[in-house]
């Protein structure tokens, strides 16, 4: 069963969420809360196509009022600036470590170097023995 993909845009109107697709003109419908917007929405779409529920994937956009919108925007980019730091902070630590085991350091003396547990130090290393072994 192929899958139809669409974008779908959600509006507040009052108490509701107004539903519309944009590549499917006169499909409509609405939603109380968000979170119901994608099975609304794919019931819709399944209806308008006659196809069954299942075989419908939808990306649901909500429309934010432009100051609301700013202020998410905001927190999503800085929650991805955190993930990629804690990214290359966990990169920068498995290559500590890993540098730590080579030169003959337990996991407990690396542990005691990075600030972190020898437990920690053998997970980073994926190891769960003595790290220094592996050197």
């Amino acid at each position: 069963m192929s899958e139809h993909r669409y974008r779908v845009v959600a509006e507040r109107s009052g108490d509701w969420w107004a539903i519309s697709v944009p590549d499917l003109p006169g499909v409509f419908s609405q939603a109380r809360r968000l979170d119901q917007v994608d099975a609304m929405a794919r019931e819709a779409i399944a209806l308008m196509l006659d196809v069954d529920e299942t075989a419908v994937a939808v990306t649901i956009d909500p429309t934010l009022p432009p100051r609301t919108a700013a202020a998410v925007s905001e927190a999503l980019s800085r929650r991805q600036a955190r993930r990629d730091a804690e990214a290359r902070e966990q990169e920068a630590l498995r290559q500590a470590a890993g540098a730590l085991a080579a030169d003959g350091f337990t996991p407990r003396e690396a542990g005691l170097v990075l600030g972190l547990t020898h437990q920690r130090i053998s997970q980073i290393l994926g190891e769960s023995g003595n790290a220094g072994a592996a050197a």
